[in-house]
This record gives structure tokens, sequence and C-alpha cells, in this order.
């Protein structure tokens, strides 16, 4: 993708880390562009720099060369443009569902929407995740695939332009994770936000992802391949298991994982 035209776009992205042990590269040099509305999965073995590149996209971390820019101007810092969703909620315990959600709009909206407003809008964030009915619960009370929905609620209760998925799914069991899935996928034929997710899973970077950005083994770590997945929207997983465009897909990434193992191994 042009990067005139991309929404966010990283630009000879570099971070090396001071160490007891002396200096480590963890990226280098790494390149994406990413249009309005896109669903970016990024996936490689651990040790790679997906969380470092996440982090540096965020502004949790300052890049050592290169930069992140968001519609054209630098991020410095992070900011409510860019909601992130760690695999931990990070909610609250003390607070309910509707209060940890309520905090995140109070801090954006205090001086553009009424207390009344606010109200709304994060019932209507609780709803959009199917958690309006336990609006009242504390985090211990509810399951971890509804606190990965309250933790969603409150990434988009802030009105990002880009939302940073950091393996939100990978501590749930599959009969969850695949709820979430499907719920993710509606949430952004709703919205058209543009996403970009870390996974470890294939199948779901395949299905959720309009591309998929694989890479290389660290350390010096960059981007080793872009896979585009042809595959119209909305998609359904039972309808996918023979579709050929699918099976490309998930063999490209499988191979490049593969391969990309076997040569860092030899």
């Amino acid at each position: 993708m042009d990067k005139h035209q991309a929404q966010l776009h990283v630009s000879k992205l570099g971070k090396t880390f001071n160490t007891r042990s002396g200096s480590f590269e963890a990226l280098r040099d790494v390149e994406l562009s990413v249009g309005k509305g896109e669903f970016v999965s990024i996936i490689g073995h651990s040790g790679c720099g997906k969380s470092t590149l996440l982090n540096l996209i965020a502004g949790l971390e300052d890049p050592t060369l290169g930069g992140v820019l968001l519609e054209g101007e630098l991020v410095q810092g992070p900011g409510p443009e860019r909601a992130v969703v760690f695999q931990n909620h990070s909610l609250l315990p003390w607070l309910s569902v509707y209060e940890n959600v309520r905090l995140a709009v109070d801090k954006v909206f205090a001086g553009r929407k009424s207390s009344v407003e606010r109200d709304e809008w994060t019932r209507e964030m609780l709803s959009l995740v199917n958690m309006d009915h336990a609006a009242n619960k504390r985090p211990s009370e509810i399951s971890g695939g509804m606190k990965q929905r309250v933790g969603i609620a409150r990434a988009l209760s802030m009105e990002p332009k880009v939302l940073l998925l950091d393996e939100p799914f990978g501590a749930l069991d599959a009969l969850t994770r695949a709820q979430l899935q499907d719920s993710v996928m509606d949430i952004h034929a709703r919205l058209g936000n543009t996403v970009a997710m870390i996974t470890h899973d294939v199948d779901e970077a395949v299905l959720l992802s309009d591309r998929i950005v694989m890479m290389n083994n660290g350390p010096a770590a960059g981007i080793g391949m872009i896979h585009e997945v042809n595959l119209p929207r909305p998609r359904r997983r039972l309808e996918l298991g023979e579709n050929a465009d699918y099976l490309a897909a998930r063999a490209a990434v499988m191979r490049f994982l593969n391969e990309n193992r076997i040569e860092k191994a030899a």
C-alpha cells in the first residue's frame, strides 16, 4: 500500500533495548502501511518483536530509529486515538463492568459530552459487545471471555482511529475464543475501524485479516512477508473449511513460519 494513502504508516522503524548484558536490537528497518478500515494481523515466532512493534505503534515505547505516523502526524506517546486490548484484560477489580468502561469514557469525553451522553455512550459500548446485562458485576464475578469483552468495549469507547489487539484471545478456551473472534468480525464490519492484531494462531489470522504480516525471527527482526487474504466479508468459519483461498492463505503462512524456524535452527 502507498504510504500516502495509509492511515497508519510505520517508517524505517528500529528499536534497540539497553540490557544488563548489553544492547539488544529487537527491530530493524520495519516498513508498513495500513489503510483506513483495514484489519491486519502480525504473526511470527516468539521473540520476533511483535509486541514491541505494537507497543511502538501505541506510543508505549519510543523508537530508536524511524517513526510511526497516524494520518500524517508523528506518534509521540500514548493517545486515545490508538486504543490497546492486551491478553490480560487489566480491568480494575474494585469497579463494576460499567464503571471500568465509564472511567475511559469520562477521561476522553469529559469536555465534549454531558454526563447523560457519557452514560448513554458507555451503555451503548457494553451493548455492542453483549455485556450490558452484566453492567453492575465486578470483574471477579464474570468469566475470562466476558472480561475480554469489557476490555474491548473500554477500548472502543474512546472512539480510537486504530484498535490494537495484543493476543486478546490467547488465554481463552477454544469455544470462547471462537465466539470472541466472531464478535470482533461483527464489530469491525459495523464500525469499519482500523485494526492491528498480534496472534500466534494461523487460523485466527486468516479468518480475521485483510493482510497477514509475517515477522522474521529476531534479533533485529523485520517483516519477512505480507500475505493478502482474498476472502469476501462477511466470513463464516464453517463455510471456509474447504475454501481454496482460505486454504492457500493458511498454507502460505504455515510455509513461512516453518521455513523461518528451520533456517534459524540450522
